[in-house]
């Protein structure tokens, strides 16, 4: 097992060599999440050098990060074709680079800017590599709260176990977009194609963390150096 520590080290290895790819003049997608932030973090470096690039955020925090390290921002409105996108994920799924993403709450906006983006370079620590998705994580799938019990029964027909997601003090979870999130375990998933068609199909979903087909490129931290799939 890796220590806090030295899982911080491979991630920021990992986000270091994604941010060393994008060049001058660059429309930029900034994932969310802890890996994520470690690469705009190594962006703000390049930038405060002379770097020049537009980020895409795609959370109000990664905004305000890049607010802080003076990374130019805009928007899909004024950019709807994205260079690189680089982002962190939940699992990894070895062989098709399927994603389970999510659990930081930002999958709606991350899923938008994925689609529009020409390269998806994801930044992970080897812990998240997995044979088959759902082997330690569930399926983050963001919902309208009008009605949420009926898609939470709806999720629940289609084998899912789901939880709904809660600040620490109890009350429900709020996505930037004002959703809930209900953290739906299936287990280990046989087909997420079929899988993200199901939920594409459930009235009351606004979007879900599996990322299927998205991927150009997975870097991976790991104490023998990077990896990249």
């Amino acid at each position: 097992m890796h220590s806090a520590a030295e899982l911080k080290q491979l991630k920021e290895a990992a986000a270091e060599a994604a941010a060393a790819q994008v060049t001058d003049g660059m429309i930029v997608g900034l994932g969310s999440g802890s890996t994520a932030t470690l690469a705009v973090k190594a962006l703000g470096l390049r930038v405060a050098r002379g770097l020049r690039i537009t980020g895409i955020p795609t959370s109000e925090d990664t905004a305000q990060l890049a607010r802080e390290l003076s990374i130019p921002l805009s928007t899909l409105g004024e950019h709807s074709r994205i260079d690189v996108t680089i982002d962190g994920a939940d699992e990894v799924e070895l062989g098709t680079l399927n994603l389970i993403k999510g659990l930081g709450g930002a999958l709606l906006r991350e899923k938008i800017v994925a689609s529009a983006t020409a390269r998806f370079v994801i930044i992970v620590d080897e812990t998240k590599l997995v044979k088959q998705l759902g082997a330690r994580n569930p399926v983050p799938v963001e919902i309208t709260p009008f009605g949420w019990q009926l898609t939470d029964g709806k999720l629940r027909a289609l084998g899912a176990k789901p939880e709904l997601r809660k600040r620490p003090g109890g009350e429900a979870f709020l996505t930037d977009g004002g959703n809930y999130i209900l953290d739906c375990s299936f287990g280990l998933i046989p087909s997420s194609a079929e899988l993200d068609k199901e939920l594409n199909r459930t009235v009351g979903v606004v979007e879900h963390g599996l990322f299927i087909g998205m991927t150009s490129q997975v870097i991976i931290g790991t104490p023998g150096g990077l990896k990249t799939l």
